[in-house]
């Protein structure tokens, strides 16, 4: 059994909403982890951006996995990843499970979206039939190996056939075993109250600045019901912000300059893991067992 995923279920089943925010490459899931947050997300968007596309559905399942698997042994910490449409039908959904439960990721989330996908807080979605969306969580479910690897049925149908569809596929999804429901983009403060009351079973919420779902404090949305909210973009938005000053200012000024606190070159290299390594070579060197 997969430590990692058994301890996002127990993270999970405490009073406390996980928080998990959203990491697009080992650097930025580092930063999570020593931050002190309990659990990572993959963004699926952050990803497409790092191979250099915008959220299109133009990132393969491979290109997804192993950027999960880069993450997933970077840190300690449960790792929740995106896993897009499941790349096709309930049997690629099958081997999209198994790749990524053998990469060490504690939890996925497979949608209903059409494929080529696109960004959930997007307009021009379209959504596959509610059966066929269900048969590919029952393929997801039998293809896991490990009971503690968590299934998380997202629905996109809020944005196309309204929010009462969404809450029943939600809860079509948890029925046929589905591990928690994820209803995309509610577009108002009630809509957002009224997924985890009205759907039977644990309510991931996503937030996304700039998105459909209005923003809000995260102990309001504990108060509401929802076990676990993920923050896709929080870190790949302000680092692209600080990215466009510093290279302004470095055109401007065309004198390199150094963040505010101004580590040495041995501060950031141990910020991802350098005392280990170098502790390493010391045993090694000296011989010691």
């Amino acid at each position: 059994m997969s430590l990692k995923a058994r301890a996002l279920r127990d993270l999970l089943s405490r009073p406390e909403m996980v928080v998990a925010p959203g990491a697009y490459d080992a650097i930025s899931a580092m930063m999570i982890e020593q931050a002190g947050f309990p659990a990572v997300y993959m963004t699926g968007s952050g990803t497409a951006a790092s191979l250099g596309f915008p959220d299109f559905g133009l990132t393969t399942m491979t290109e997804m996995v192993e950027n999960a698997a880069v993450i997933a042994r970077s840190v300690s910490l449960p790792l929740i990843s995106d896993a897009d449409t499941g790349y096709g039908n309930e049997l690629n959904v099958t081997r999209t499970v198994r790749e990524f439960e053998a990469r060490n990721v504690a939890a996925i989330h497979i949608e209903d979206q059409v494929a080529p996908k696109r960004c959930g807080h997007l307009d021009g979605k379209e959504v596959v039939p509610r059966d066929e969306f269900v048969s590919k969580i029952r393929a997801a479910l039998q293809a896991r190996r490990d009971p503690a690897f968590m299934i998380i049925a997202r629905t996109d149908a809020r944005s196309v056939l309204g929010l009462d569809e969404a809450i029943a596929r939600a809860n079509a999804a948890l029925d046929a075993g589905a591990d928690m429901a994820f209803v995309e983009s509610p577009e108002t403060l009630e809509e957002v109250a009224r997924v985890p009351r009205l759907v039977r079973g644990p309510c991931l919420l996503n937030i996304v600045p700039g998105g459909k779902t209005p923003l809000f404090p995260l102990p309001q949305a504990q108060e509401m019901g929802y076990r676990l909210a993920i923050l896709p973009g929080i870190l790949l938005r302000h680092a692209v912000e600080v990215f466009d000053q510093t290279l302004a200012a470095l055109k401007a000024t065309q004198m390199p300059a150094g963040p505010r606190s101004n580590p040495s070159v041995a501060q950031s290299f141990a910020r991802f893991g350098a005392d280990e390594w170098n502790a390493i070579r010391t045993r090694v060197q000296g011989g010691s067992r």
